[in-house]
């Protein structure tokens, strides 16, 4: 039997609920975005790093709505910290953000980094929410901050 995105488990999963939900608050509160959307980008910043952590020598980066959700959980760094060192077996997912004028979120080679991204994360058996990983052209930035984990 063959699962599907929409069976896969979620990147909610990999962390407590007690956890999840002051991370989804957090993004509710400084984003003012809805409760359901919040969870949303969450458990896919979760999942973008777990396959990160499944990818070390990939460079992976999110989507700007995901990016959100990872932002939110560098700020919670001790427990950010202990999902790291979990995921990674004792490492850690350094959030490294490009230089102005680094053309690294545009074009072909976001949309590779895209590819690439969603591939490793169906690769860890997670779900992938579409619409919070749109197409990327020559005119968007996958992240608001042109953010990648350090391979």
């Amino acid at each position: 039997m063959t699962m599907s995105a929409h069976d896969a488990p979620t990147g909610r999963a990999w962390v407590h609920e007690s956890l999840f939900d002051r991370l989804a608050t957090r993004i509710v509160t400084d984003h003012e975005l809805p409760r359901s959307l919040a969870e949303r980008i969450m458990d896919q910043a979760i999942a973008f790093l777990v396959a990160s952590a499944a990818n070390p020598l990939e460079r992976l980066a999110p989507s700007e709505l995901v990016d959100i959700g990872w932002h939110t959980f560098v700020l919670h760094t001790r427990d950010y910290r202990e999902f790291c060192a979990r995921v990674t077996h004792g490492s850690f997912i350094d959030h490294v953000p490009t230089e102005d004028g680094d053309p690294r979120g545009h074009g072909a080679q976001a949309r590779s980094t895209l590819t690439r991204t969603l591939c490793a994360i169906l690769d860890t058996g997670l779900a992938i929410d579409g619409d919070l990983w749109p197409t990327v052209t020559s005119q968007c930035s996958q992240c608001h901050a042109g953010c990648t984990d350090s391979p």
